[in-house]
């Protein structure tokens, strides 16, 4: 499909991002953030043009010296040119400080208080012209300008919920153009899209249907997206059966791609001089029975909810003091956002009080470790006999995915019916419903004492889900499916 044709991948943060050292010079890093951290392996298997916001001053200078607009990834295995795109401070922030998060994000999260918020207001509008319009047509922008390195209209892939406009710019320019949108988050029910003004969210859809496909992490998101498309642009006509949208002469097919992990990949960090290490100081720190949890500080994954069950179970059972331990390994999110704050405060507040009621010198029911380091996480998930993936709502979650690969003690993972990954795991996983903290509390207890030919069963279905179902099986039906659209066969045909 791409010996012909430039790949042109497109997300806000990039996989590479540039540091000025003390000195002034550039140190370039892998860029984070979880849409890099799930495409970077389709990095390593095609040559590809990746566009994303210069994050730092780092970038915004190797973006004024590129040549062409690109440079080639410094990053060893990386076989990617990169594309900056560079937009003033100020209008940066309300695109993503005002409009991208919170209201986007909360709003695909079910996490606003309907009564209370959101209050769109003059800033927001303001937000929508002056940061989130201007920003998704400097994107628009860099991807028309990267096609002209091709002499054939260029594959084009989206990426989430930033990018909601660039689509239908896009089009504009190259009519001829594949073009991809893959959404990494939740697409809520259209009456929850109801509380933005019907002119933004009309336009959101809008541009979406000038894409090719539009890809979703589970069928409900799909049967979301096909229904708000009916219900907020007139001139759409939507076949559930086909999941299609016809507009304006152009079909746009709405599909299901659960994204995945790189298994081999993971399994190597796990095994790493550097993961043993921590593994050996973690090892000293588990219980008889141990509950992890690997999550973004942040409303939607439910961590209050999830450190009150805990609370439950250790008031239950007061056999299990001093022989059950909670390691939560945190990472500060969006600490400028005044909600992630005081949710941060919130965790903070409820695991002293849980430590202070339950715990004494020699025990501590909960150890948490706010920091972002991802082998540090890996080291402890080959650990735990509970993982708890409680999220009120996911597009996918990758943790309940990487646990059971890297695990060696057949633990048992207590998953949030509402976490995307529940779709793909739930005969393996314990469910829980995300608001009920007496079942997550139960769901722990059967965990806890779960036999050890229950826990084999459970994890091994985990495994070999995640096995056949991996980040390369992800990206192959979306090619498959492109290469459909081009008239070309699929992989499996040729």
């Amino acid at each position: 499909m791409l010996r012909d044709r430039r790949l042109i991948l497109v997300s806000n943060r990039g996989p590479v991002e540039y540091h000025v050292t003390p000195e002034g010079g550039l140190q370039a890093r892998r860029g984070s953030g979880g849409v890099v951290t799930a495409l970077s392996t389709l990095t390593n298997y095609v040559d590809l043009t990746w566009v994303a916001s210069a994050m730092g001053e780092g970038d915004r200078r190797v973006a004024q010296q590129a040549e062409g607009g690109r440079i080639k990834s410094p990053i060893p295995g990386q076989s990617l040119y990169l594309r900056y795109v560079v937009t003033p401070r100020r209008v940066y922030h309300k695109f993503y400080n005002i409009f991208c998060n919170p209201l986007l994000w909360f709003l695909q999260h079910y996490m606003w208080s309907s009564p209370y918020t959101p209050n769109v207001d003059n800033s927001v509008y303001d937000a929508w012209e002056m940061g989130y319009i201007p920003v998704n047509r400097s994107f628009a922008d860099a991807v028309v300008d990267e096609a002209q390195h091709s002499s054939l209209p260029p594959y084009v892939m989206l990426h989430d919920y930033h990018l909601y406009l660039a689509p239908g710019m896009v089009r504009e320019a190259l009519p001829d153009a594949l073009i991809q949108h893959f959404l990494h988050i939740p697409w809520p029910d259209p009456s929850y899209w109801q509380m933005l003004p019907a002119f933004m969210r009309s336009a959101i859809c809008e541009s979406l249907c000038a894409s090719d496909i539009v890809g979703f992490q589970t069928p409900r998101d799909v049967r979301s997206f096909l229904q708000s498309c009916e219900m907020f642009v007139d001139r759409a006509v939507v076949d559930h059966t086909k999941c299609t949208i016809s507009l304006d002469g152009r079909e746009t097919a709405a599909r299901c791609y659960p994204i995945s992990i790189d298994v081999g990949e993971l399994r190597d960090i796990a095994s790493s001089p550097r993961a043993l290490e921590y593994e050996r100081k973690i090892s000293q720190m588990l219980g008889e029975k141990t509950i992890v949890r690997v999550d973004r500080v942040e409303p939607s994954k439910n961590i209050v909810r999830g450190f009150r069950a805990y609370r439950l179970l250790l008031e239950r059972h007061p056999d299990l003091h001093g022989r059950v331990k909670f390691l939560a390994f945190l990472v500060p999110s969006r600490t400028h956002i005044r909600q992630y704050q005081r949710y941060l405060q919130e965790v903070d507040g409820l695991v002293a009080e849980i430590n202070e009621t339950y715990g004494n010198e020699n025990w501590q029911p909960i150890t948490v470790f706010y920091e972002n380091n991802y082998t540090q996480a890996m080291a402890a998930m080959k650990l735990y006999d509970v993982l708890l993936v409680n999220s009120i709502i996911d597009g996918m979650n990758l943790v309940a995915k990487e646990g059971p690969v890297v695990n060696t003690r057949g633990g048992i993972v207590v998953l949030s019916e509402t976490a995307g990954a529940y779709t793909q795991l739930h005969e393996g996983a314990l469910a829980v419903a995300p608001a009920d903290v007496e079942g997550t509390a139960q769901a722990l207890y059967q965990a806890i004492t779960a036999s050890v030919e229950e826990r084999e069963r459970r994890a091994n279905l985990l495994v070999q889900k995640v096995e056949e179902e991996d980040v390369i099986n992800w990206m192959q039906c979306q090619m498959d499916d492109m290469r459909a659209l081009a008239g070309q066969p699929s992989e499996s045909q040729l």
